[in-house]
């Protein structure tokens, strides 16, 4: 659906396609453990998050330089910009690329190379945004936004994702307070797998301006109310909840009630590659299996461009709002109830 959209919950190590992987392994000299592509598709398939992380993990191996990190977010770009994507928010995770041997400045020079000319070449703007995995130290963490320090121009903002659960939010507050001292933007996943408290920690000890997935917050009636009056997006990735098992069919996930609650939500497509399709292939998901027709969508795509780290530029947040509410829908989404 070339509905025009941000997308703010993309991990970029998570589109990388299989095709991708094996050039990259073939230009490194590294050896994959899959005969081919086809054996690798098969590989994702995941009983849960540990799971798919171990795949995610695993397949970093073949990003070594910063033309292999270029390489991967024009190929993203290049994807999104075809779905209707008007302005990107790209997280990355470096602390996986250093515990590895490929440094700060390898990763952020590379992406950059693409972020940097992807106005000109894919017609999307697009934010930096460094997330620290929850299941290492919050030493680590700390560690990490040091190492940022000579690349705070090109980094908007931090994260925190990885394995929710045994993580709660409180276990980084001296980082999140360090990364607000320097000015950046604070999100943060919670409540896909951890609970409804986990979403008011990262509120209340981090102090995050979105919530990454935030699903779970309907089983707390007092924290869906604090959520719409203070109008804290979230950042949902449907595709993602079914592949993890977060939601067991895509009719059965419970965004149309969040959006009926008054909840500001955002659809996006976390890691594409890995589950089944990118942001605009979401929305043609959402609308086929919820029903959502063209106001809901166009809902969902403003909520985007309002929940975007654009506060710098509102001419350029006002320009693709007014997309948003030019955009014809063809027949098959008009008819949607």
């Amino acid at each position: 659906m070339s509905l025009p959209k941000a997308e703010l919950h993309l991990h970029i190590e998570g589109t990388l396609e299989p095709e991708l992987a094996f050039t990259l392994a073939a230009r490194n000299g590294v050896t994959l453990p899959y005969a081919d592509t086809e054996e690798l598709r098969k590989a994702y398939l995941f009983d849960d998050l540990q799971s798919f992380l171990n795949l995610y993990y695993g397949l970093m191996a073949v990003l070594r330089t910063e033309q292999d990190f270029a390489d991967l977010a024009d190929a993203y770009l290049a994807r999104a910009a075809a779905q209707g994507v008007r302005h990107a928010e790209i997280f990355f995770d470096p602390q996986a690329h250093i515990a590895r041997g490929v440094g700060m400045g390898t990763v952020v020079r590379g992406l950059s190379l693409a972020l940097g000319r992807s106005e000109e070449t894919h017609g999307v703007s697009t934010q930096l945004i460094m997330c620290f995995l929850r299941d290492e130290s919050a030493e680590s963490a700390l560690e990490t936004l040091d190492a940022a320090r000579p690349y705070l121009d090109r980094i908007v903002g931090v994260g925190l994702d990885s394995a929710e659960v045994g993580h709660p939010p409180a276990k980084f507050r001296e980082v999140y307070e360090a990364a607000a001292a320097l000015g950046l933007r604070r999100v943060a996943h919670a409540g896909e797998e951890g609970p409804p408290a986990y979403i008011t920690e990262a509120l209340d000890v981090l102090g995050v301006e979105r919530v990454d997935h935030g699903l779970r917050c309907m089983e707390d009636e007092a924290l869906v109310e604090r959520l719409v009056r203070e109008r804290v997006p979230l950042t949902l990735c449907p595709l993602s909840n079914v592949r993890l098992r977060a939601v067991d069919v895509l009719a059965d996930h419970p965004l149309p009630a969040m959006m009926d609650a008054g909840l500001l939500c955002t659809v996006n497509s976390d890691d594409p590659a890995y589950f089944g399709g990118y942001v605009g292939d979401t929305f043609d998901a959402v609308h086929e299996a919820l029903g959502l027709g063209p106001e809901r969508l166009r809902e969902l795509a403003r909520n985007s461009f309002e929940a975007a780290f654009l506060d710098h530029d509102e001419e350029r947040r006002a320009r693709y709002l007014a997309e948003v509410e030019a955009y014809e829908f063809g027949p098959a989404a008009a008819g949607a109830e």
